[in-house]
This record gives structure tokens, sequence and C-alpha cells, in this order.
């Protein structure tokens, strides 16, 4: 097959970024389920059609340029795509792993024209992807939809260029700067609208991260509790330096439907690691320091593990300890209308919350009903 002689197809600037908006789509739609790949989308397009869709799957395999090409040709009942574009939002691999590389299967199809957003920064990869698919005769174009692709894969980005996940930080703080009640208590600060954008992002996150004072507090499920979605539900992770989970809590109770990860101190009982082991939980040991975990311990053995994308949902204590180590990369800031009174507890444990708003830049802000949400972030 001569696929230098493939005629190389054209498109103007407009129907480029219209396709590969449409490649970003796709892609997000399974964000917090491929790890530890990033959530990859794909588009075939022949003499100005779409032909062909893909997305990275479940577990972070088959690819998306895979997908991709298997529903072109499916489309095409079998026919050569000799001549098509693939627009893809990051480079395609060129390295054997679990999977043979996406860049032969490219060429193998015949694509003529290759529209890559960004250049994956893992060493495996790194521009050999282009480089082969250049080497085969096939076009490649990189840059459309970089800043976007560089949001999309902000996980991805941060666990192979910094051995850590991204970290998102959700707050939820009533109209007096309150997170709680007194006593630790739990108090309802968002209305509907907020709740389910916090599923949303428990969904769109690979693992959510508490601390052992808010499981004991709260007895939080940390699921996506949304219709259909509850199988989207991210690894839950608590940080429990002594190991005081007891086996009766919503996460321990429930581990055989949704993962649970503990992270605990290396002094801690193996005794009671050993229960925990045998409900089904993952126990990890890190590093302590007058009882705090070390956590750019704990981020190292969860991008080991897989995770790029880690949402911190608290309490104030661990939102704090996340904050004063700057390892938070983004914010999501919930402002409810209700009042607490001066009783109750402060969002960050011993720190005003400033330390977190003045750090990050603000990204922007929207209303939820009642509520208002803002968001900050490190820049991509």
């Amino acid at each position: 097959m001569n696929h230098e002689a493939a005629p190389v197809p054209t498109a103007t600037s407009a129907d480029d970024a219209r396709f590969m908006q449409l490649a970003f789509t796709l892609g997000r739609r399974n964000l917090g389920h491929t790890w530890p790949n990033p959530a990859v989308g794909a588009v075939v397009v022949k003499d100005g059609i779409v032909i062909g869709r893909g997305w990275t799957q479940d577990g972070g395999r088959p690819h998306a340029e895979v997908e991709a090409l298997r529903r072109a040709k499916k489309f095409s009942q079998g026919a050569d795509l000799q001549g098509a574009t693939l627009y893809v939002t990051l480079e395609p691999c060129s390295h054997h792993g679990k999977t043979p590389p996406c860049a032969e299967a490219i060429v193998r199809a015949g694509i003529a024209r290759v529209v890559s957003a960004l250049e994956d920064p893992n060493h495996e990869v790194a521009g050999k992807g282009h480089e082969r698919l250049r080497a085969k005769g096939v076009t490649v174009d990189v840059g459309l939809g970089a800043e976007e692709a560089r949001r999309v894969h902000v996980g991805h980005i941060t666990r192979v260029q910094h051995g850590r996940p991204h970290v998102l930080l959700k707050l939820a703080v009533s109209a007096d700067g309150k997170a709680g009640l007194a006593g630790r208590k739990p108090a309802v600060i968002s209305g509907e609208e907020a709740r389910t954008r916090v599923f949303q992002l428990r969904a769109q996150s690979d693992a959510i991260l508490v601390g052992i004072g808010a499981v004991l507090s709260d007895n939080p499920q940390l699921t996506c509790r949304l219709p259909g979605m509850f199988a989207r539900s991210p690894v839950r992770v608590v940080l429990d330096a002594q190991l005081r989970v007891p086996m009766s809590v919503s996460v321990v109770a429930t581990v055989r439907e949704t993962p649970t990860w503990v992270f605990t101190s290396r002094n801690a009982s193996a005794i009671a690691e050993e229960i925990l082991q045998q409900k089904g939980c993952k126990v990890f040991r890190v590093e302590d320091t007058n009882g705090k975990l070390d956590l750019a311990a704990v981020l190292k053995v969860l991008a080991e593990q897989g995770i790029t994308r880690l949402m911190v949902e608290g309490g104030p204590t661990v939102a704090a300890s996340f904050v004063a180590a700057d390892l938070v990369d983004e914010a999501v800031l919930l402002r409810g209308d209700t009042t607490i009174g001066d009783s109750g507890i402060d969002p960050l444990e011993g720190m005003p919350l400033g330390a977190l708003t003045e750090h990050l830049p603000a990204t922007g802000s929207r209303n939820l009903g009642a509520d208002k949400l803002e968001t900050y972030a490190r820049a991509p």
C-alpha cells in the first residue's frame, strides 16, 4: 500500500476546529474512568464527513484512535480509509505496551493526515508518535486546541511530569465563611444544583480523598449519586494515620461496590490493617510526622497506582494540609446563602480562606441556584 501517494485531504481552519472540538467532547465522556491512561478523543473524517468516532475506553484500553479507526472501518464496510484525516486530542502512542502502537494502526489504515492537539509529555512518546507518522508519509499538524488539551489532559500531564495526580480541592462555605457546625458536625450549605455539580466532579475524578475526621463526623458515601451514574463513582481514599476507621462506616461497608483505599502510618496496628484488607480495602503505609501523614508520599503512591485526577473533599484539617503543602492545583468553592454563626468551623483549619483563594488565580464564577460556584486553578 503506497501511503505516500495518497492525496492529502484539505480542510478549512473552521472545519479543523469543529472536528477537533468533537474529539474533545468525545474524550471528556470517559474522564475518571481511563486511568492510568488519559481520556483521549479521536475523530476520523473523509470527504468532509465524520465516519468514525472514538474515545479511550474504561481502564485505558482500547485507545481512542483504535476505537475511531474500528468504527470508521465498520462505517465504510471494511473499505480502505486511504486519504482520510484523523483528529486526536493527544499524540498517538508509538511504543509497544499492552497493545500495539496507535501510530502503526493509523498508518495501516491509510490515514493521510493527522491533526494532533498536543505532544504527549510521556517520555515513552514525547514526539516519537508524530515522528513515526511523518516517516511513513502521513501529514501531521500539531497544536490545534493545545490549550484545551492541556486542561483536559492535566491529570496525565501532572502524573508523568511530577509523579503525582492533579489535585482538585472542593470546599463548601456558608455565607458567613463557615464549613460546618460547632463540634465538627456537618451542616447543609449547598442546594440541589450545587450537589449535582459535586457529583459530576466526582464522576470525572479517578479518586476522591477525605481525612478520618470527615469519615467519623459525616460518614460520607463519597459516591456519584446521580441517576445511572453510580458506576462512575471514583476510588475512595481515606487518610487515617492510626487506623481508627470503624468497620461500620459507609466507605468500608460498601467497599465491594466502590473501592476504598486507606493510607496509614508505618506504626499503625497490623491487626487493624488485616481486618480492613479482609473487608476488601487496600491499605498503604507512608511516613508521618507527629501523626500527620506525608501528603507528598501519599500522592506518589496514588500516582504509582495509576491515579491521575484526585478530588479532595476534606475536612478542614486535610484541606488545610494540602493548601499548606502547596499541593492544590485547582479549587472549586461553593458559596451557600445560609449562615452558620461564629461557633461554626472554618473551611481551612488554622488558616484563612484567602490562603487558597489569593494563591490560586481565579478562573471563573457562576450561579448554581441560590449558590455561587467559584473556580481557581494554576496555569496549565
